[in-house]
């Protein structure tokens, strides 16, 4: 289940939740199984994110309204094409006026977007750019990097700043037996100055701060938008240009900064916490409510109720697809056992689909709805911004107590009422707070569990066909509700997917599960 914990968190932060400069969030590139993350060559290479500037040599200076100076060391030597395009657009005065369009708290800040939404800006050559990685840097507290759509070739304008957290001994030995390879150097870094470490290898970091830092951690507490992580006062660039150092004092550890108090930025409370929001996802439904009734050939029925309370511009969306007959005769392209089932893309690959309006649109999300055993959302491309038509419906597993105490270790917050769900009816608690939720199913769900079952190919699709025949806008009449698995005769939460194989499912599986594009 660690692994699974580890997992898990690449997909939420970065898919959930971080530096698509076509979303809110990334498209991590898959690094939790340990093939794809075996650095060995790199346990011997030093790192350079401390190494001190030579007098002269080019660093940047930020302005940051009613925040002060930030000033960036940065490294051509490892991320030549990083450092090119960043000084090239600063010397354009590009980022001067700009925000910080994204703030996590112990986490990273996110800019660079002339658009302000996460979804523009391009580099100096117009577009994006291929930076690379390079073993040398690490996304250490105070590291620059660029954010990315799913890989570093999409590298734009867009960038982050790490703060992140101090690791523990037992945080880093979790990591490396989920495969990671932290070298003891790294380790040392990330368990005394922090990071965000999981990130290593799927970002160009080009940079690091050397001035400021306490300025980066005070912006990080800023009120956001709990939908978008959008600051709700703009942080403001000032301006950004291209200086020489000057044997200035060099601080690299937020430790450095005299007086720094994390609490110098009050963070306000917008909404109730997460914790103590009631959960609506199986609250009743009036005769008269609309539902939707789906008919898939060769396995049945299902219907779910709709939430417009909560998700109106994501129920609105999908109403106005299915009365006009969108959905009929698409498929469901992506099945994962124990995970959930996808659909709504008239191509059948993932990359296509629009919402009712062309294009995509902004569903959001809201705390009373979670990713229980039978919920209904959108699937995006790295924010909910850029919900379309795609949809998936969660079937999920069971989880211990244990399991969703290893998760609120990571920073996820569940309510007793969440935690009970997630224990009894299953789900997927890790996505929550990330994709737009509209509905639930409530009869049916007999169905969706043995489709999760089929077997699938390459990117998780199906080998035959699932085929939706209709989608159609109803009226609730009063028939019986069976929320639940457990509510269905002869039916079990049960797969026969062996142990091991559910294993290398659940890791090979996380990088942005529900993305408007392939894996």
């Amino acid at each position: 289940m660690l692994k699974r914990v580890l997992a898990v968190l690449i997909c939420t932060f970065t898919l959930t939740t971080v530096f698509s400069s076509c979303g809110k969030e990334p498209e991590i590139v898959e690094n939790s199984n340990e093939e794809s993350v075996d650095n060995s060559s790199n346990a011997s290479v030093q790192i350079a994110n401390f190494t001190a500037p030579k007098k002269d040599d080019t660093i940047i200076t930020m302005k940051i309204k009613d925040y002060g100076t930030v000033k960036i060391r940065l490294f051509p030597e490892y991320a030549d094409k990083g450092v090119e395009n960043f000084v090239g657009l600063a010397e354009k005065g590009y980022y001067d006026g700009l925000t910080f369009h994204r703030v996590i708290n112990d986490f990273m800040i996110q800019g660079g977007d002339p658009e302000g939404t996460g979804r523009g800006g391009e580099s100096i050559w117009g577009g994006k750019f291929e930076g690379g990685t390079d073993p040398h840097l690490i996304h250490a507290a105070g590291a620059l990097a660029y954010a990315n759509s799913q890989g570093t070739s999409t590298n734009g304008s867009q960038f982050y700043i790490v703060t992140g957290t101090v690791c523990t001994e037992d945080d880093i030995e979790n990591y490396r037996s989920a495969g990671y390879n932290i070298s003891d150097e790294a380790k040392k870094i990330y368990t005394t100055a922090g990071g965000v470490p999981y990130l290593d290898g799927n970002y160009t970091v080009f940079g690091q701060v050397f001035e400021g830092l306490d300025i980066i951690f005070k912006i990080q507490q800023v009120s956001t938008d709990t939908g978008n992580d959008k600051p709700m006062q703009d942080v403001i660039i000032e301006s950004v240009t291209v200086d020489k150092y000057n044997d200035e004092e060099l601080k690299w550890y937020i430790t450095d900064y005299e007086g720094y108090d994390a609490d110098a930025v009050p963070q306000e409370e917008t909404t109730l916490p997460p914790e103590e929001v009631a959960v609506k996802n199986f609250s009743d439904i009036k005769e008269g409510d609309k539902v939707i009734s789906m008919n898939i050939k060769d396995y049945g029925e299902v219907k779910f109720r709709l939430f417009p309370e909560y998700a109106d511009k994501g129920v609105e969306n999908f109403i106005g697809l299915a009365e006009q007959g969108y959905y009929d005769g698409l498929t469901f392209h992506r099945v994962i056992n124990d995970f959930m089932i996808q659909g709504g893309d008239p191509e059948g690959t993932g990359m296509g689909g629009e919402s009712m309006w062309g294009g995509s649109f902004d569903g959001g999300t809201d705390p009373h709805l979670i990713h229980a055993a039978g919920a209904v959302a959108y699937a995006n491309s790295g924010s909910t911004a850029t919900d379309g038509s795609q949809f998936y419906i969660v079937t999920g597993e069971v989880y211990s107590a244990e399991d969703l105490e290893q998760y609120k270790n990571y920073g996820y917050s569940f309510s007793d009422e969440a935690m009970e769900i997630y224990s009894t009816a299953g789900g997927t608690p890790w996505l929550d707070g990330a994709y737009t939720i509209f509905g639930q199913v409530y009869d049916g769900l007999d169905v969706i569990f043995e489709i999760q079952k089929t077997e699938t190919g390459a990117n998780d699709k199906p080998v035959e066909d699932v085929i939706i025949e209709s989608v159609k806008v109803g009226e609730y009449d009063g028939s019986e509700v069976r929320w639940y698995i457990s509510d269905y005769s002869g039916s079990s939460n049960e797969t026969p997917v062996a142990e091991e194989e559910a294993e290398t499912s659940a890791e090979d599986t996380s990088e942005a599960y529900f993305e408007e594009s392939p894996v």
